[in-house]
């Protein structure tokens, strides 16, 4: 895992592994690690959002969960974004098949779940104001 870690601080050690590749290919990867960095800030934005001005909920608490839970998604995120950077550049330059993942699909099962939450929310708080 640490080995991982320093990979990222090092650009060195990713131009030393296997041959130049296309520029058109690392730029590529670039620009989707920019995207998936987007949606981390997205993400870190909304629970900042959700902590300053969601009204309190009929749920104790329930504010701050939800401030917290998109906090940790978006920090997530950010983390997985470069970690999958690394490993993908490391590919393009060894000529080897670009590494699978399921974070995609984990987190738009995560973004979904959140949001069928929040309409039970919405809907409890319109209930309650009856």
């Amino acid at each position: 895992m640490w080995e991982a870690i320093r990979r990222w601080f090092d650009p060195a050690e990713a131009r030393a592994v296997g041959e130049t590749p296309d520029y058109r290919f690392s730029l590529a990867n670039e620009r989707t690690f920019l995207a998936w960095l987007r949606t981390g800030l997205a993400l870190v934005g909304g629970g900042l959002a959700a902590a300053q001005f969601l009204p309190p909920l009929p749920m104790s608490h329930l504010r701050e969960i939800i401030a917290v839970a998109l906090l940790l998604l978006g920090g997530t995120v950010a983390i997985r974004a470069v970690d999958h950077w690394a490993r993908t550049e490391r590919a393009i330059r060894l000529g080897q098949e670009l590494p699978a993942s399921r974070f995609p699909a984990v987190l738009a099962l995560a973004v979904g779940a959140g949001a069928v939450l929040l309409v039970f929310a919405v809907l409890a708080r319109a209930v309650g104001e009856r």
